[in-house]
């Protein structure tokens, strides 16, 4: 058999200094970025509940109403009684200082037949808290709650409507879920 000749290829000092950088450029790069790229699309990023589909069998579409109280309870009784006129149950996401504050209203709003859940103990910026911090503030106010309707809460609205993957992994540890808001505008004519 025949043998075929051997081909040699000389390339210039520069040339191949330039090409062994760029390769050793392109390495690096798909060292340092590839493992990250291919986690990023490994796992979805987690959210909260914004809505859920409760169109009834009876075809009519339903919405959840929901407060936030973290403040004074001025308005509690007025809400509970307008609520009640119109045969509205409504859900009230309670900050755990405000229970304290408030225990009565608190009472009010579960003898009313009110949803009380939870929106934090102290109102803090969750995301800027480890999972234990978030943990140990969630189960402070669902004490507070159960302590008093009897009832401990399964929902949670995050403070400032902030929360990131961890702040959601935490939550759902504890076998709760995070409820966000949505509002849903009427179609223009």
């Amino acid at each position: 058999m025949p043998q075929k000749p051997v081909r040699v290829f000389l390339i210039r000092k520069n040339i191949a200094l330039a090409a062994g950088a760029l390769l050793a450029a392109v390495a690096i790069f798909c060292a340092v970025n590839v493992p990250a790229a291919i986690t990023a699309a490994g796992s979805a990023r987690q959210l909260p509940i914004y809505c859920v589909d409760r169109s009834g069998e009876d075809g009519k579409k339903y919405c959840s109403i929901s407060f936030d109280a973290a403040w004074g309870n001025e308005d509690t009784q007025m809400l509970i009684d307008i609520l009640a006129k119109y045969d509205v149950k409504a859900t009230f996401f309670l900050v755990g200082d405000w229970v304290d504050k408030y225990p009565e209203s608190v009472k009010a709003l579960h003898d009313a037949g009110m949803e009380v859940m939870n929106h934090s103990n102290h109102h803090d910026h969750y995301n800027s808290l480890s999972a234990q911090q978030i943990v140990a503030d969630v189960t402070a106010c669902n004490d507070k709650v159960q302590a008093i309707t009897g009832v401990a809460p399964k929902l949670i609205r995050c403070p400032y409507g902030e929360y990131d993957d961890h702040v959601i992994s935490a939550i759902r540890s504890m076998g709760m879920e995070p409820i966000q808001w949505d509002v849903e505008r009427p179609a223009t004519a």
